[in-house]
């Protein structure tokens, strides 16, 4: 009598064992044959390790899964400094970056690509293929034909460099780490191993290249990794969840699947031979059936990489109440999504749950086609049965039958939970307007206030890096504009003339903001006294106290403050295109002293999504030191003949009028400049220390007995500039 063993588990596969090896199906070995080792297959893992020492393991990865790698060649860190500030007695800032180059092993079989790459949990790659950080990225197949790296052979030397052929990895060069803290952070990255979904059966044929799992390509998965065990350990990983059988046919080992009956085809097997009536045959007639006990209920949960959740752990528990005992967890190194890890879960309970149902059945013989972990039907009772084994005896072929349980579809719904993922947002150019703006009052007001609105169409801007350009071609560092975004845009038409001292009810204008996430608020009247929504359209400072959406970018702006901040002179000849910012917290401000004269010099910006540096000319240059001009001037002829000026002061800073406190002059000294004449030409000048003029009868009435069209023009005179003119009329 010879038996062919038909083992539940697979362990190492170097061909069949003893010529023959049976059904594949759940953790049990024969311990006759294989003994009892503990089985360690491949493992699901949290994503964030990454390592770098020698011998590692490198592991085999299907489909598209997320994964860490191993670090085999790195640089030094890289220090660059940039010097900013100094000069005119205030101190010079000296920052420091850092970068470094490294290549890090993925996958030891070939791949497709790398998608998505993630460092400290961040994104550093997105879907598009942009780093979010500085530096370059090249990625190596690892077929066999491969090309040496040239920045690996530059640094090591072409001797002792391998091309790593048959070693997939990525080669980062120059990476900016002052994201991850001057140092090389954890990277994962989204391993793109074949294109589109694989199977059970593709990893069973890149273990064992001459098995037959045809059956088992209806097992699709998005991804699969393998970073230990045998191929017998993966095996057994992979029955945990679609148990397997393995029979031989010829010298091949062929799997398939074990609780998976055919629609249609399967054979029936020829009535039972009887037989003698040992007690380990079947009864004289030639068959007998055992159902076990039904086994109480127990829950199961899978754990694997959810790939809703950028790939992140996750579980998927099986429907129903948990009974007493622990859950059973498979772990399972597969991207499922969390409908397809729930079924899984599923199928593994009822496995479990069900009852097992046996026969012992003679025949006196057997079609050679009908091998172990064949199904087939039997006359003797219903259903689909699968042989797990067959034993030769003096009366004819034992066959010990499993019922192949029918296929119930998991009807229960889920979902991956909720999960706060980064958001991959592409680079998109900068967009730039600077100006200068009033002196607020604080600190000495004797440097001009320069302000850069520095803004984009995404989030996934990230800053840029600004300099002075000087007319002689000549650039200086003015550092970075960090990454948070201006609430910028342009003007779509130009707002009416409006006057600085009444509220204005009936103008509007339309803007479109730089990106479709940006918001304008509308506030009340005692918001509006405040300062609220004090913002730069072109020259003219404005408030604006209503503000409507009429597209995803586009706002209506109405109910102004007009000329604020001493733009008395631009509430006239406003033009469509004029850039607008909103002047809060979002725009930076730059070391005047590293400037100069704001109206010779323009900004640069130079970001990582800019394909050429974006420029723009200083607005308002000069506004925050010229004097603010007088108001409510006067001129009046005395009785005597003489001709009286005068006029009221306003200061750079004071723009609260303050009951029966002088306006602060806040300036070196009071002086004045009163031209006559024409405007641009006058033909007397007159400078005072205070804020009156008199000019004399004589004079008085050869100004009178001129052209009618000539005028005052007041000017504050500052420590730097001259104030724009107040222009008064000859008294009648």
């Amino acid at each position: 009598m010879a038996t062919l063993i038909l083992s539940a588990v697979g362990t190492v596969f170097g061909g069949p064992l003893g010529g023959a090896l049976g059904a594949l199906i759940g953790r049990q070995v024969d311990a006759a044959v294989i003994g009892g080792r503990r089985v360690e297959g491949p493992r699901l893992k949290e994503l964030s390790v990454q390592t770098s020492s020698y011998g590692s393991a490198l592991p085999l990865h299907f489909g598209r899964i997320r994964a860490s790698g191993t670090v085999i060649w790195a640089t030094e860190l890289v220090e660059r400094r940039e010097k900013s500030g100094g000069g005119k007695g205030r101190p010079s800032v000296t920052n420091f970056s850092y970068s470094a180059s490294f290549a890090v092993a993925v996958a030891s079989r070939p791949i497709a690509g790398i998608g998505r790459i993630w460092a400290d949990g961040n994104l550093l790659r997105g879907e598009a293929g942009d780093l979010k950080a500085g530096g370059q990225l090249r990625v190596y197949s690892g077929h066999g034909d491969q090309p040496v790296d040239g920045l690996l052979a530059q640094a090591e030397g072409v001797a002792r460099n391998p091309a790593y052929r048959g070693l997939a990895y990525v080669v980062f060069e120059d990476l900016e780490l002052a994201d991850f803290g001057n140092r090389i952070p954890s990277l994962t990255l989204e391993i793109i191993a074949d294109d589109g979904a694989v199977s059970f059966a593709d990893v069973i044929g890149e273990m064992l290249p001459d098995a037959k799992a045809g059956d088992l390509a209806q097992t699709p998965v998005s991804g699969f990794t393998i970073d230990q065990g045998a191929a017998g350990d993966v095996l057994a990983t992979l029955s945990d969840v679609t148990p397997m059988t393995c029979a031989v046919q010829g010298d091949t080992l062929a799997f398939g699947l074990a609780e998976v009956a055919p629609d249609a085809g399967v054979p029936m097997l020829p009535a039972p031979a009887a037989g003698g009536d040992s007690a380990e045959d079947a009864r004289a007639d030639g068959w007998s059936r055992r159902r076990d006990a039904l086994p109480s209920a127990r829950q199961c949960a899978v754990r694997y990489y959810d790939i809703a959740r950028d790939y992140q752990p996750g579980m998927q528990r099986s429907i129903g109440r948990s009974g007493p005992g622990d859950v059973s967890v498979i772990e399972l190194p597969a991207a499922l999504t969390a409908a397809e890890a729930r079924a899984l879960a599923d199928k593994a309970a009822q496995r479990f749950t069900q009852a097992r149902d046996t026969l012992r059945y003679r025949i006196s013989e057997i079609d050679p086609a009908l091998g172990p972990g064949a199904m087939v039907r039997t006359p003797v009772a219903e259903g689909v049965w699968r042989i797990d084994q067959w034993e030769w005896q003096a009366d004819g072929v034992m066959l010990d039958l499993a019922a192949v349980p029918s296929a119930s579809p998991s009807t229960s719904t889920t979902d991956s939970g909720r999960a706060n993922l980064p958001v991959d947002a592409l680079s998109s150019p900068t967009q730039l307007a600077a100006f200068e703006v009033p002196w607020d009052g604080v600190g000495d007001g004797t440097s001009a206030a320069i302000r850069v609105a520095a803004s984009a169409l995404t989030g996934g801007w990230t800053g840029a890096a600004l300099f002075a350009r000087r007319p002689d071609g000549a650039m200086d560092g003015l550092g970075s504009t960090g990454r948070r975004r201006a609430v910028a845009g342009t003007a779509l038409g130009a707002l009416a003339h409006g006057s600085p001292l009444l509220f204005d009810a009936a103008s509007h204008v339309d803007v479109e903001l730089a990106s479709a996430d940006f918001a304008l608020d509308s506030v009340t009247w005692a918001q509006l006294m405040q300062g609220a929504n004090k913002s730069v359209l072109g020259p003219e400072i404005i408030q604006f106290a209503v503000a409507e959406s009429l597209d995803s970018r586009v706002w209506r702006l109405s109910g102004f403050l007009r000329g604020r901040g001493g733009t008395e002179h631009a509430t006239v000849g406003h033009e469509t295109g004029e850039p607008f910012a909103l002047l809060d917290d979002s725009v930076v401000a730059v070391n005047a002293a590293e400037i100069g004269d704001s109206s010779s010099v323009e900004i640069i910006a130079i970001g990582r999504g800019d394909a050429s540096s974006v420029v723009s000319p200083i607005g308002n240059a000069g506004l925050t030191l010229r004097p603010l001009a007088p108001v409510h001037g006067r001129a009046m002829t005395t009785p005597d003949g003489r001709m009286l000026l005068n006029w009221i002061r306003r200061g750079r800073g004071a723009w609260l009028w303050l009951d029966e406190v002088d306006t602060p002059l806040n300036e070196a000294t009071e002086l004045w400049e009163i031209g006559f004449g024409p405007l641009q030409n006058p033909i007397l000048l007159w400078q005072t220390p205070s804020a009156t003029l008199e000019i004399a009868p004589a004079m008085a009435a050869d100004l009178r007995a001129g052209s009618n069209e000539h005028v005052f023009a007041i000017r504050q005179v500052g420590r730097q500039s001259r104030s724009l003119p107040l222009i008064i009329g000859l008294p009648a």
